[in-house]
């Protein structure tokens, strides 16, 4: 395997890991704070819970971006 070779391989794989590792922390926080939200007013659980699904469907296409891109370098 020659050298330029192994560096995409190496790049593909950090790019797959990174966004597994940076969507698991943004779904983490996200969830927090909406949780925080309905503790401290109740009342605005239905406008909380739309945003929560807006938020959830942005930090979750980074992953689906990162790994196209990882196999992007994996396979070319």
């Amino acid at each position: 395997m020659e050298e330029a070779e192994a560096i995409r391989r190496v790049a593909g794989a950090l790019l797959t890991g990174g966004g597994a590792i940076g969507v698991g922390i943004g779904v983490g926080l996200i969830t927090a704070k909406y949780l925080e939200g309905i503790a401290r007013q109740p009342e605005l659980q239905p406008y909380l819970f739309t945003q929560l699904l807006i938020g959830m469907g942005l930090v979750d296409a980074i992953p689906i971006v990162s790994l196209a891109i990882g196999l992007l370098f994996l396979f070319t």
